[in-house]
């Protein structure tokens, strides 16, 4: 582990995909097939490499930039397709009551900012019995104008919640949600237990890498 013991948060964003509820597999493996039956012939490697972490708007406005068009709606797809993408439940990330158990023992206060919409959120969150513990601040990247890597997600989140970006520690997985908390002026811890994550793109953009969920408490000055 490279990543220095830090001074305790104010509070603690979390992305939700591939941080809280393990999605990201299902997901991009749908996304891939649905892009090359549209003609748009990607892998499911490249889905997870470059789509990971992006709302579903900013994907379909990258695939278009130039003269190719899907020819449906992704966000209206998307959305149509959540129970019977995720109906079937998802696991909950390993360890991550853990360090919800500390945060609340230490007082320090944690929220979510998610490319993703609530109602996704409620479904994923819900299925693995994580909801209780999230359900409370659940922000998503359809209350701002820009999605990550943008900032604003990160920012409307600690806005909402009453503290200053320098308060505020991100919790991502995704290369676009580090960026996004590194513009916002946060400190990100970038999770890549995953195999499919890459470590070297997490860390050169801007993110402190861990890979045990186990570790984050000791990693935040909390343990």
């Amino acid at each position: 582990m490279s990543a220095a013991t830090q001074t305790p948060p104010g509070l603690v964003i979390f992305d939700c995909d591939g941080v809280l509820v393990n999605t990201e597999e299902r997901a991009n493996r749908v996304l891939a097939e649905w892009f090359c039956a549209a003609g748009h012939d990607v892998t499911y490697e490249y889905c997870r490499r470059v789509y990971s972490g992006r709302s579903m708007k900013s994907v379909q406005e990258e695939i278009e930039a130039g003269d190719y068009r899907l020819g449906f709606d992704l966000t209206e797809r998307w959305y149509g397709s959540l129970e019977e993408i995720f109906g079937a439940g998802v696991d909950a990330i390993p360890h991550i009551e853990h360090v919800v158990d500390t945060l609340r023992a230490r007082n320090v206060p944690w929220c979510v900012a998610s490319s993703a919409r609530i109602e996704k959120m409620h479904l994923t969150l819900g299925s693995t019995g994580l909801l209780s513990h999230f359900g409370h601040a659940l922000y998503s990247s359809t209350m701002v104008e820009r999605g990550k890597p943008f900032p604003d997600l990160f920012l409307h989140a600690a806005r909402e919640m009453g503290y200053e970006p320098s308060d505020c520690v991100v919790i991502e997985d995704s290369v676009p949600g580090t960026l996004a908390g590194v513009a916002a002026g946060m400190r990100v811890f970038s999770y890549h237990a995953d195999p499919m994550s890459d470590r070297e793109a997490l860390a050169a953009a801007g993110g402190l890498p861990f890979d045990d969920m186990r570790e984050l408490p000791r990693l935040l000055g909390l343990a």
